[in-house]
């Protein structure tokens, strides 16, 4: 087993009195309990962690935190028994047997299934406060003084964000260590929830953040009990919210800046105070700004040999306290050369001009690590992920947010604030804003004390080599996109920033340009603010990266696993089956099912030696005949309230809602903004400001998400909310010639008579059995019909009084077959069956339905186009077959008569197809419904249907096959 050389004597807060042996890329390493898999790397002195992914390039660990884009491996068993590829080797905890292989920045799918458990939870609470650093940790503290509900999550599995790698940092006159355990015993004091090791990946309206947690990839497998998920999905609704994301520190560009051994300074300052780890020995910081300095202390402190190469002509106070520690300082100074085969072995420095670039003779300096500074980039993008603002301020060096969100505070290093002592500050007062305090949002410690904290920073965007080329200045280390590529991007005439990050790719890998965004985007800015380099024309005007701006950033802030985002919606619960509450009823009565958008609906109850076609058959006659029931609870139901919820209606519909009494329905229909058939149903009017809307079954949620469209985005002054109810009414149809006496039994205090009890009129009455009910006067059949609605509890119930009353007068049970027949023979068309998004309600023979008074609705406009009125559309007909006995499957293919068949005359252009087919009962022979071009002035005609690729004679008929005039509707 390979030991740790690199491994600090003391120091860290991983458990040295544990070790641990994990496998890398075959080599068994000693790790401790508190390191990630790169640090354990580092500690046995290894550095290079692969190749990259173009150029073949020697890489090693860059950063320490998600932002990485060289060390990703695969991890053997990480999920259930797969290997899982592409993660940061920073972010991977290790554990006892823990095995992974590193990837040159192209990972490998495991086709083995996932058989881990993953699941997902729903969270309300007043404040979420994202990041424990030190503004989190305050901010925290000071909501939940105020007794809100608090949730904090950190990425890390240890609160205290920077201050875990500065250890010897004083906070409020206490080490770093012991003031971040007193904030934690407080957080537990108060029921804070604690969420470590859990990333908040995304933001969206209304305070809604998705997060993942990593709960069990850290733990022995076998001490893992049954049942705990190794991811989970954290569904967070939020009163107020406090980002205190912190910074990511920005590499400098310069030639050979992707050797292993060049690192982030704050990297560097991780290993040494987190892990107890020494990444080199001779060591090169170099800065642009004052926060390298704590690095360059460190690693003196730690026995490492430390010059400093500062980019700023003159030593700030910390550079000079500094110098005055013995430090040796290089003002005024660059790397412009990192030297070395498989990793750093030394760097050349030279002086830098007041023009930014460098001049004069260089020197080289032996060196086996080369820390580096270019800046800080806080990490905006949940804030931008809101289309939160972000402002450049160049004292800073930094595109800091805009506290512009609202229900939402940026705080702390987010907001360009860098001292301990301020983010402490500000924390503080973010927080108690998000419980409900009243002071401001906005500027919580002044921008003169944040610039003067921060200390003088310099723009430095990319170091010219020795030899002027530009070839090896790396932005982006996992595409291997270097400063060469984006002065091509710019000499092809890129301009936007978006444009570049797409001619080159920079921020298109897995780290999704965390440390490099910004470095291209003030490059961009510099190179065109000066014509000429490399042919480029600049904009003829000074630059800045605030003219440039960056790349959007979008969710997620760091990849989730397609098994985490699924959670227990998979296998058996993939498409979970919805029942309604009669289905207990229908199984004891022998139905088979079919599946109607997730729900198991009864297809047809066979009785002893019947088959689809009998079955289906002697239900038609009951129900044409006699009396037929049918659960018609999966209908879609959606209760919509408000002031304005009629005109609301009547702006969806395109027929008239608005002078709709209270107690009546109507039947509507709903367009696309395209003008073609989007939806149906029944739509009841229980009170002015209170309606009932029905729906197909598999439309409800899009219909659902249709009102909501439109409410929200398009008329959000409207005074209207809208309710899924689907699930919470269960609707019984009793159908046929005595229905009447059926439901005059189930209801005795209701007039069911045809003067009492008009067509598409709506009662509310008590049940005999002493059950509340809505019940209306609506056919889906064409024959004297009601829908009982109660409440689901009482549904089964209900099904069984109407049964018992029906008994005697041989009521029967009838499935979705006969209800698709029974509902062809009277062109009732079903949206989706006999429509493909391509329909007109006058393609359908419907032209009635689409109000010539309206001012607007819905698909109006579109209605007015040319092409909805040319007389070539396709127009739902029914076609019959001459010889009378002939079933055309749906999906059948309609020519015009005598039109050749064979191949060698081919093409046969096709002049229609079935939609809908069945056997009638009440005609005595097949019909089918279809869609025929110029159908409706066709009627009378024939044309072949291609059954079998043999044509069938048919004829076009009107779409209504049974009682035309409607009379079987009033009994």
């Amino acid at each position: 087993m390979a030991q740790s050389p690199s491994r600090t004597a003391e120091g860290g807060v991983v458990e040295r009195s544990s070790t641990l042996t994990i496998t890398v890329d075959g080599q068994q390493l000693a790790a401790h309990p508190g390191d990630t898999v790169a640090s354990a790397l580092l500690a046995s002195g290894r550095v290079r962690v692969g190749d990259s992914i173009y150029r073949g390039r020697p890489r090693g660990v860059l950063t320490a935190d998600a932002d990485e884009p060289n060390a990703f491996v695969r991890v053997h068993g990480a999920g259930g028994g797969t290997h899982e590829s592409m993660l940061p080797a920073t972010q991977v905890e290790v554990r006892d047997g823990l095995e992974v292989t590193f990837e040159d920045g192209i990972g490998v799918l495991d086709p083995t299934p996932d058989t881990a458990l993953y699941d997902a939870v729903n969270v309300h609470c007043d404040v979420l406060v994202v990041g424990a650093g030190p503004t989190g940790l305050s901010a925290a503290l000071a909501a939940a003084a105020t007794g809100a509900r608090v949730v904090l999550a950190e990425r890390e599995p240890l609160l205290g964000g920077r201050l875990l790698s500065h250890p010897g940092e004083q906070v409020e006159g206490v080490p770093a260590p012991a003031w971040v355990g007193q904030a934690q015993e407080e957080l537990a004091a108060a029921g804070v929830s604690v969420l470590t090791r859990t990333t908040v990946v995304g933001s969206y309206d209304s305070n809604y953040l998705l997060a993942l947690e990593r709960r069990t990839d850290h733990l022995d497998p076998a001490t893992v009990p049954a049942g705990i998920s190794r991811q989970r999905v954290w569904r967070i609704t939020a009163g107020r919210v406090v980002l205190a994301t912190g910074a990511t520190e920005r590499p400098l560009v310069l030639a050979g800046n992707d050797l292993p051994g060049v690192m982030l300074a704050s990297a560097v300052s991780t290993y040494l105070g987190r892990f107890g780890v020494l990444p080199g020995q001779q060591a090169v910081v170099a800065t642009t700004n004052d926060s390298a300095y704590a690095t360059a202390r460190e690693l003196a402190h730690a026995g490492a040999e430390v010059r400093v190469v500062d980019a700023r002509a003159t030593a700030s106070e910390v550079a000079a306290a500094a110098q005055s520690e013995g430090l040796e300082v290089l003002l005024s100074h660059v790397v412009v050369q990192v030297e070395g085969d498989e990793r750093v072995a030394s760097v050349v420095v030279a002086p830098l001009g007041e023009d930014g670039e460098p001049s004069g003779s260089t020197k080289t300096l032996p060196a086996d690590l080369l820390a580096v500074s270019g800046g800080w980039s806080p990490t905006v993008h949940l804030h931008s992920q809101r289309r939160g603002a972000t402002t450049w301020v160049s004292d800073l060096g930094g595109f800091v947010a805009v506290p512009d969100v609202r229900d939402q505070a940026p705080a702390g290093a987010l907001r360009g604030t860098y001292a301990t002592d301020l983010c402490i500050q500000e924390g503080a007062g973010a927080g108690r804003w998000a419980a409900g305090g009243q002071e401001p949002v906005g500027d919580g410690v002044g921008e003169a004390a944040r610039q003067q904290a921060c200390g003088p920073v310099r723009e430095l965007w990319a170091v010219a080599s020795p030899d002027g080329s530009w070839d090896t200045h790396f932005l982006d280390l996992h595409r291997d996109n270097t400063v060469a590529d984006v002065l091509r991007s710019l000499g092809a005439g890129m301009r936007n920033i978006e444009h570049v990050k797409r001619y080159t790719s920079i921020g298109t890998g897995a780290e999704q340009g965390k440390t490099g965004n910004v470095v291209t985007s003030g490059l961009v800015a510099r190179l065109l603010a000066h014509d000429g380099a490399e042919g480029v024309q600049g904009l003829g005007r000074p630059t800045g990266p605030g003219d440039i701006g960056t790349t959007t950033y979008r969710a997620p802030y760091t990849p989730v696993a397609f098994a985490a985002l699924a959670g227990r919606h998979r296998g058996d619960l993939l498409d979970a089956a919805r029942h309604t509450a009669v289905h207990p009823w229908h199984v004891q009565q022998g139905a088979l099912f079919e599946d109607v958008g997730q729900w198991k609906r009864p297809w047809y109850y066979p009785q002893d030696g019947e088959d689809l076609h009998a079955a289906v058959a002697r239900e038609c006659r009951a129900v044409r005949e006699n009396v037929g029931f049918m659960d018609a609870s999966t209908l879609g139901k959606i209760e919509i309230r408000g002031a304005d919820a009629a005109e609301f209606i009547n702006r969806l519909y395109t027929n008239a809602f608005l002078q709709l009494p209270v107690g009546k329905g109507r039947y509507g229909m709903m367009c696309s903004a395209d003008g073609m058939v989007f939806d149906d149903g029944v739509t009841l009017r229980l009170a002015e400001d209170r309606f009932f809307m029905t729906t197909t079954t598999g439309g409800a949620a899009k219909v659902l998400d249709w009102l909501e469209e439109w409410s929200q985005t398009e008329w959000p002054e409207l005074d209207v909310t809208c309710t899924s109810v689907t699930e919470q009414w269960t609707t019984i149809a009793v159908a046929g010639p005595r229905s009447r006496d059926v439901v005059a039994r189930v209801a005795p205090d209701l007039d069911v008579s045809k003067e009492g009890f008009g067509f598409m009129e709506l009662r509310h009455t008590t049940l005999a059995d002493g059950i509340d009910a809505r019940i209306c006067r609506i056919t889906f059949s064409g024959e004297l019909a009601f829908e009982i609605n109660v409440p689901s509890w009482y549904g089964l119930a209900t099904w069984e009084l109407v049964a018992a009353a029906g008994a005697d007068l041989g009521i029967t049970p009838y499935g979705t077959e006969t209800m698709h027949v029974l509902r062809a023979e009277k062109a009732f068309p079903i949206v989706g069956h006999d429509t493909d998004g391509t329909v007109t309600p006058q393609d359908l023979g419907m032209g009635w339905i689409v109000s010539k008074k309206k001012k607007d609705f819905v698909g109006m406009r579109s209605h007015q186009r040319l092409s909805h009125a040319d007389a070539d559309r396709k127009q739902w007909v029914s076609v019959h077959a001459v010889d009378g006995s002939t079933f055309l499957p749906e999906g059948t293919q309609l020519v015009e008569a005598g039109t050749p068949l064979t191949p060698a005359e081919g093409p046969v252009p096709m002049v229609g197809w079935v939609t809908s087919s069945y056997h009638s009962q009440a005609l005595g022979r097949p019909f089918a419904l279809a869609l025929v071009k110029s159908g409706q002035d066709r009627v009378g005609e024939r044309i072949s249907a291609v059954v079998a690729g043999a044509p069938v004679e048919c004829e076009i008929a009107d779409t209504v096959v049974y009682d035309k005039e409607g009379a079987r509707r009033d009994g």
